[in-house]
């Protein structure tokens, strides 16, 4: 009972983690309709960004921390702003082949950046005091910061719930995606909400580095890794569906964490297959609609 109470919350922590990075990637797709491949490489870049400057802030205390958490989300934003309206604007209505080919080269661009500015060796971020130790449950101990990952993720979601459909800018959003047309006849600039949408994602797949970058050593390579797990979990909850995102990354959290008791050699796989059944049996995901 205890392995399986252990197990059972690294697979939500883990989860929430991928919850944050798919959620943006939901986003993205929903309302603009692109594949972002490059939504890894900027998880990358700000698991990078935190283990470089969370010393600076980690000094300030709990507030210091909650700055960087704030702080590198910003910048990985403005870098998404850059790209959107350079890049992302060129391509909303071409086709998925060459937004996968744009995005594809991103990665690789991204990759090269990072490199030239951090180099190839692992980092680590220094988890501020108040989250350091575990607490024990069952007989053993859990991670602190696991846990404060487990209550980061619900509170997102709550949150992005609140902003697409109980706020004005929500509204603005899902009546920009049905009619822009008409959105942009009533004066609302729909080039300036697309580019805010884009920018929000972005900031979640910063967000989603940062607070892994507490857990576990920032390295190059981590892009690919995080954002095909990401592919698998809005797949399987839906894509542009965020409780469908939830939903998948909870479920992929627990299949990895209990496939490595299971299945040590083949865990990383037992996703995938998870993902093969449901676009068996729901090709549009488990929360999703499907297109007419």
């Amino acid at each position: 009972m205890d392995t399986f109470v252990i197990q059972l919350l690294g697979g939500l922590s883990k989860g929430m983690i991928l919850f944050v990075l798919a959620s943006g990637l939901s986003l993205i797709f929903g309302v603009m309709r692109v594949i972002n491949f490059a939504h890894g490489s900027l998880y990358m870049l700000g698991a990078f960004l935190a283990a470089t400057v969370g010393a600076q802030f980690l000094g300030m205390g709990p507030s210091g921390f909650f700055l960087m958490l704030l702080l590198v989300p910003l910048i990985v934003a403005l870098v998404g702003i850059v790209m959107e309206t350079t890049l992302f604007r060129r391509i909303y209505t071409k086709e998925h082949l060459l937004q996968l080919l744009l995005t594809y080269g991103l990665t690789l661009l991204l990759s090269d950046v990072v490199r030239m500015i951090w180099g190839g060796e692992y980092r680590t971020l220094r988890q501020p005091d108040f989250l350091r130790g575990g607490f024990e449950i069952v007989g053993r101990k859990f991670p602190i910061y696991g846990l404060f990952v487990l209550i980061i993720g619900p509170l997102l979601a709550l949150g992005l719930w609140y902003l697409l459909n109980r706020t004005r800018w929500g509204r603005i959003i899902r009546a920009a995606v049905a009619n822009p047309d008409m959105v942009s006849a009533l004066g609302i600039n729909v080039r300036l909400v697309m580019t805010g949408v884009f920018a929000l994602g972005c900031f979640l797949a910063g967000l989603g580095g940062a607070l892994v970058a507490g857990q576990s050593a920032v390295g190059l390579g981590m892009d690919v890794n995080i954002i095909v797990e990401a592919f698998a979990v809005v797949v399987v909850g839906g894509l542009g569906s965020f409780g469908g995102a939830l939903l998948g990354a909870l479920l992929i959290g627990i299949i990895l964490s209990f496939g490595i008791l299971v299945w040590p050699g083949g865990a990383q796989l037992l996703p995938f297959a998870a993902m093969a059944l449901v676009l068996i049996a729901r090709p549009w995901g488990l929360l999703g609609r499907p297109e007419r």
